[in-house]
This record gives C-alpha cells, sequence and structure tokens, in this order.
C-alpha cells in the first residue's frame, strides 16, 4: 500500500519490524491461505514518524529512568503521563492521509461500512520466549474514520500502560528501538471463539492439541474472566479424549452500536458445550495447520463466525510461538490409556516433539 500502510494480502515479504509481531503473523498467515480475516497493519513507520516530530522519545527514556517495577503508584503515574503525551502529538498529514485510504480500500473490498478490530503490534511481541498476550491493547467493532483512527491512536499509546512496562522490565526487554504497528481487521461476528495450543501446557506433551473455547468474543477468555470449555485432542488421530465443560456465565457480545457488552449467558446455554464435535475437529485441524506451518508449537486465537456458512466459518485470528515449553529441553513423559498403535503414535509423536 505504501510506507506506512501494509495489506495482509500484499504480495510484499512481510518483515517483523515494520508490522510488529501480530501484523507480521497475520500476513503471513493470509499469504499461505489460512482463513485469516481481510484487513491491513498501520506500519511502525506510522508510529515513528509520530514520535520523531519532537524529542518525545528522549523524554519517554528519560521518564523512566529508576522506576522501580514493584512500587505500582510510581509505575501508574509515569505511565499515565507517557500516554498523555501520545494521546496529544499530532500526526502528520501523510501517515493520516495514507491510513484512512487503506481503512476505505478495506471498507471497499467488505462491500460497504462494517465494523473493525483495531489491534496493538508492537516489535517486541509474539516472540518465541515472550508472548505479550494481552498487554497491549484491543478495540473492537469500531466503525468510521475518525473512530478508527483515535483507537488506532490508542493502540499506539498502549505501549506503555502500567502492564506493558513492568513486563517488558520483567523479561528484560529494553524500549530502546521500541515501536508499535497496528492492525485494522474485518470484525468477526463471533458466535464461539477461544485459543488452542498444539501442545498440552500441563505437561509438555507435543502429541495433544488443547483447545479452550466460550461463548462471545474471546477477549474473556484471552484474559481469563471466565473460565472456557477445555477439550483434548489427539493430534495425530485427530479424536476427542477429554472434554470439561464448564459454567460459562457471561460473554461479550457487539452491542448494536459499535460497542461490545458484558452478557450474561441464559440458563441453556451456561453449562452446554461451545463447540460441537465436528467444530471442535475444525478448530484443531487450524492449529495443527499453523503448527505445521510455523514448524513450531503454536498457541492460536480464533473464532467461529456466526454470519457465515458452516465449513467456512472457522476463522484464524492470530498465532503466535508457544512461550513455555517450547524453550524447555526435557524428555515428556507419554502416558496411554488406549490401543497399542495409539501407544505407538504417540510415542513416535513425543520423539518427533523432541526434535523440533
Amino acid at each position: 500500500m505504501g510506507k506506512y500502510t501494509f495489506a495482509f494480502d500484499s504480495t510484499e515479504t512481510p518483515e517483523h519490524d515494520r508490522l510488529g509481531g501480530k501484523c507480521t503473523s497475520l500476513a503471513i498467515m493470509t499469504g499461505a491461505g489460512m482463513p485469516v480475516p481481510p484487513g491491513f497493519a498501520v506500519t511502525t513507520d506510522a508510529f515513528d514518524a509520530v514520535m520523531n516530530q519532537t524529542t518525545l522519545r528522549d523524554h519517554i527514556v528519560k521518564h523512566l529512568a529508576g522506576l522501580d517495577p514493584n512500587d505500582v503508584a510510581d509505575v501508574d503515574t509515569r505511565a499515565a503521563h507517557i500516554r498523555e503525551l501520545i494521546m496529544t502529538q499530532e500526526v502528520p498529514a501523510d501517515v493520516r492521509d495514507e491510513s484512512i485510504a487503506a481503512y476505505n480500500t478495506l471498507m471497499e473490498l467488505c462491500g460497504g461500512e462494517v465494523p473493525v478490530a483495531v489491534r496493538s503490534s508492537a516489535t517486541a511481541e509474539d516472540l518465541p520466549d515472550a508472548s505479550f498476550a494481552g498487554q497491549q491493547d484491543t478495540y473492537l467493532w469500531i466503525i468510521g474514520q475518525e473512530a478508527v483512527m483515535q483507537k488506532i491512536r490508542e493502540c499506539w499509546a498502549s505501549l506503555y500502560t502500567a502492564r506493558a512496562i513492568t513486563y517488558r522490565m520483567a523479561n528484560n526487554i529494553s524500549d530502546e528501538g521500541l515501536s508499535m504497528a497496528v492492525a485494522v481487521q474485518k470484525m468477526v461476528n463471533s458466535r464461539t471463539s477461544g485459543v488452542a495450543m498444539t501442545i498440552d501446557p500441563s505437561n509438555g506433551d507435543k502429541s495433544k492439541i488443547v483447545v479452550d473455547s466460550s461463548w462471545g468474543l474471546g477477549e474473556m477468555v484471552v484474559s481469563g474472566e471466565v473460565t472456557p470449555d477445555n477439550f483434548l485432542i489427539d493430534k495425530v488421530m485427530m479424536h476427542i479424549i477429554n472434554r470439561i465443560i464448564s459454567d460459562k456465565h457471561e460473554e461479550l457480545v457487539p452491542s448494536g452500536h459499535g460497542t461490545v457488552i458484558r452478557k450474561e449467558v441464559e440458563a441453556e446455554r451456561r453449562n452446554s458445550p461451545s463447540l460441537s464435535d465436528e467444530e471442535l475437529i475444525q478448530v484443531a485441524t487450524l492449529a495443527k495447520a499453523a503448527h505445521k506451518h510455523y514448524g513450531t508449537v503454536q498457541d492460536i486465537e480464533w473464532a467461529i463466525d456466526a454470519d457465515l456458512p458452516a465449513g467456512s466459518n472457522v476463522l484464524l485470528l492470530q498465532s503466535r510461538p508457544e512461550t513455555v515449553w517450547s524453550q524447555k529441553k526435557q524428555e515428556v513423559k507419554i502416558t496411554s490409556t488406549g490401543s497399542g498403535i495409539e501407544a505407538i503414535t504417540k510415542s513416535l509423536m513425543a520423539q518427533i516433539g523432541d526434535r523440533k
């Protein structure tokens, strides 16, 4: 598209330094033919153009010097001051014009003005040893040019929330050279959504896929605000080994006015499975495809779009490297109560996993 924007379906090679972790992943997955909602990135060049107009970067470095991450009140105060500076910084005309042009192109592709998700994509996120999941901001069901530009600015500022600052300090990630891209994507009307990992996070078993799901938008699953249904799937045989259906008391749904609201889940759905067996296997298959494409264990976010027909309604929202077991060099003990062939399959998968 240009210097300041990058379409996810672009034929150009996505660069992490320009797109950040999330947008790079979305562009790669789109190029690989995975079912990703259409969208574009506002590149780190745009963020840098805003930040480099004045001495703002130097001011931020000085403002964070000597910060004690355990002093919660001081972290909150300094973070709020930095975000206010970013929010009041003027956006250069060429950055604004190109961002709006990319938004209008997306709306034309979607057949008219539709809601979008505006999501942060920092250059330090989704790294092999630090996922940054939930550290920067996401805004859902945003409609209109001005609203989108406002949320892009808020995503830039979210690079300096108190939780993002302390997370970087805890993981020894320097602020030097740090930048932020922003993803703008067609909003998915999520009937059900959640996460999936191509490993059992409880024991590091790479022959399994674990899926968490709940009603509505997935932010409540990612943030831990609702206890999701939990499923364990055999990665090779693709059959369901175990399921735990939770009391899903609340869901996040669109209000119909460009915002999202919390809604109490009606009694008949609270303790019902949020995925059918067929949908569950589709989600697991999608996770397995992402694992195969990237060549390493993946932690994905997915959704089932209520507006799309069955069979083509399972969408991939994000895929990042798993950051706990992938860092460990250890032998995973496989337990089996199944058939002989199943036990052999699990043993082989464990050996394959150890070599990845």
